[in-house]
């Protein structure tokens, strides 16, 4: 990957997320005033300057923008310093190990983490401002959160889209096939991550617009209310004083006993107020009114709206009378809260029920899947049904074909394995009937030998009986003489019996385990017997270095074992390539409650891709003379009949080591 690539991937993410912030403030801008109701002339004025605490609108909106700009990007920039180098870190894996799995961690867990940052800090930031202001939190300030909260969460999950592709990129760069050490998270909690937030959003747009457009129509009503009233009261009336309009003025209904009723002079001094009016009120009257036909606006975002109706005295004087009016219901916005909240938990329970669908589906799949690859013997009668027409079904269906063709993969792979098997035993019965050969031709021809002499001898004594010249000395010799060709026989069959013995055990299919008690000494003199003849031809000298007590007890199948040494010694005898007068060490130690075999040539050693594949598939380094089933074989039988491992130390010219390990 080049350095012009390699630099955009942090850079990419920090500019997406500061442009989402950019645009998410500038529809706060334009959305705020007409979802909150704010009173026209009321922003970016002196006005909007003096009663927001010096700040003009703009300005808190650029404020809330610019400290949410730097808070994400500082932690982005320390949260992202390695994720430019992960095409180097990848070139060295192991070395760098710990970074790449840093660099997973960040590109599975970045997005909910950058969700719950946007999420929480406009809120703060906008609480901090907000008391900049007025030094406590109002209804319209809620108001001011929901609206910051919608912009915020709408804007951030379209992001997390995008930016979920990048990162996705570079998982698939990482080679990431597996759970580095993250919290996982389940379908239905990444379902409803994603989708809650956006149903929370569209159910608090639907509260606000809703309230919104009660508020305008309701506001418009109650002027008309009041408005007709002080026309009714006012008119072919004689009015003298003030004290004459505090008398009309209480002949005027309200529509709400919170509501005000106030008069005031021509300077917009209060002369009487039936209830307590707001700074913001009494200065958006006297400042703004007149422009926007003697309706009033309180505070930001707040429910409360008023109306003056000018009249003049007979004086001459000029008043207003005016009133100061709630413009919700409580019952009306209760109602509508409590029908949303209702919406919202009903769409939730069939979200998680949808999602919970959808989970226990995969985590069938997942289920039979894990089974076949695991290698459960049970998986083959385990049909899943479909029942659903969409891409479940379509899922489910595919899997039942993969585990048609598994099974039938499965079952050539089984014929091939015997065969294979079968052949590896005939090669195996080939050595031993060779081993047969050479071991028991010399006992053979001594004791054919021993025959001859006996039957020498048994002419020589039947000829002496007699003869007179014979004494009873020269009887006594001949017997000793039949006597010690008895002898030599005796041992030569005792030798032939145990050839035998030892090449029974190694004759038996390897299905027919035999788990005894035997002692080291036993497992070699079998070992000796049955490669004496391969190692004579190959000129080849077996060292038994013994570092444990020989009369060591183990347990288990003698002949597999005595199998899984020889095919090792035989391999270590191919692997000097027809060389003679060569050395195989084979080590018998005792670690702690493990018996180690070692069985350790110094020819050209093992390559690393052979080395990395023993084991786990069957290899073989001789060509077309070689299946590669006996270490496959040999580790499967230690690993489940002796519940040990076979370890393998190779160097390429220096030679390999194998290591049987057997709990003891």
């Amino acid at each position: 990957m080049d350095t012009q690539k390699k630099v955009k991937v942090k850079l990419k993410i920090i500019l997406t997320y500061s442009i989402a912030i950019a645009v998410a403030c500038v529809l706060l801008y334009f959305i705020i005033p007409g979802l909150l109701n704010y009173g026209p002339d009321t922003i970016n004025t002196e006005f909007d300057k003096q009663v927001s605490g010096g700040l003009y609108y703009y300005q808190q909106i650029l404020l809330i923008g610019i400290s949410l700009i730097i808070v994400v990007d500082v932690f982005l920039f320390f949260i992202l310093k390695d994720i430019d180098n992960y095409p180097i870190y990848m070139e060295n894996k192991n070395k760098y190990k710990i970074k790449i799995d840093y660099i997973k961690k960040v590109c599975l867990s970045l997005p909910n983490r950058i969700l719950v940052i946007f999420i929480i800090i406009p809120l703060l930031l906008s609480i901090c401002v907000l008391f900049m202001q007025t030094s406590y939190l109002t209804s319209s300030d809620f108001k001011l959160m929901l609206v910051i909260f919608i912009l915020s969460t709408t804007t951030i999950s379209i992001t997390n889209t995008y930016i979920r592709n990048v990162l996705s990129k570079i998982l698939i760069s990482l080679e990431n096939i597996s759970y580095p050490n993250v919290r996982r998270n389940t379908i239905v909690e990444k379902l409803l991550l994603q989708i809650i937030p956006i149903m929370a959003v569209c159910i608090v747009f639907t509260y606000l617009a809703v309230s919104s457009i009660y508020e305008k129509n309701n506001a418009i009503l109650l002027s008309n209310f009041y408005n007709n009233q002080f026309k009714a009261i006012t008119e072919n009336t004689s009015l003298l004083n003030e004290s004459d309009l505090i008398d009309l003025l209480r002949k005027v209904e309200l529509s709400n006993d919170k509501n005000i009723l106030f008069i005031l002079d021509k300077d917009f001094n209060v002369i009487h107020q039936s209830g307590k009016l707001s700074d913001f009120f009494k200065k958006y009257a006297s400042e703004l009114s007149e422009k926007n036909n003697f309706v009033v606006y309180d505070f930001y975002g707040t429910s409360g709206q008023g109306i003056l109706y000018p009249i003049n005295l007979q004086n001459g004087q000029s008043y207003f009378l005016g009133a100061n009016y709630i413009i919700y219901s409580n019952e009306t916005i209760l109602y509508i809260t409590l029908l949303l909240l209702g919406l919202g938990i009903v769409c939730g329970i069939i979200l998680y029920t949808f999602a919970s669908e959808i989970s226990k589906h995969i985590k069938e799949v997942t289920k039979s899947l894990k089974d076949i690859s695991n290698n459960n013997q049970n998986f083959s009668d385990k049909k899943l049904y479909i029942t659903s027409v969409d891409e479940i079904g379509d899922l489910i269906k595919e899997y039942n074909n993969i585990q048609a063709l598994t099974i039938n993969h499965l079952n050539q792979l089984h014929d091939n394995q015997e065969t294979l098997m079968e052949k590896e035993r005939l090669a195996s019965l080939g050595q031993l009937i060779g081993g047969i050969a050479h071991n028991l031709k010399t006992p053979i021809m001594s004791i054919s030998g021993a025959t001859e002499g006996l039957s020498d001898l048994i002419k020589e004594y039947d000829s002496s009986i007699d003869d007179p010249e014979v004494n009873s000395m020269d009887h006594h010799e001949i017997a000793t003489d039949m006597s010690t060709w008895v002898s030599k026989i005796k041992i030569h069959t005792e030798y032939m019996s145990d050839v035998i013995t030892a090449v029974k055990g190694q004759a038996v299919n390897f299905a027919n385990d035999e788990d005894v008690s035997f002692t080291i000494t036993e497992l070699l003199k079998r070992v000796d017997i049955l490669m004496k003849h391969e190692l004579k031809n190959s000129i080849v000298y077996l060292k038994v270095l013994m570092k444990a007590d020989e009369n060591i007890i183990i347990h288990g199948d003698v002949n597999s074992l005595v199998q899984i040494i020889n095919n090792m010694i035989s391999n270590s005898i191919q692997a000097y390539n027809g060389k003679t007068d060569q050395n195989i060490d084979l080590i018998v130690e005792k670690n702690d409650n493990d018996l180690l075999i070692s069985i350790k040539d110094y020819a050209c050693g093992l390559p690393d891709i052979v080395k990395n594949k023993l084991f786990k598939e069957m290899i073989t380094t001789k060509g077309k003379n070689g299946t590669g089933l006996g270490l496959y074989m040999s580790y499967s039988t230690i690993r489940a009949h002796f519940n040990g491992n076979i370890l393998v130390d190779s160097e390429v010219g220096k030679g390999t080591t194998f290591t049987i390990v057997l709990p003891l």
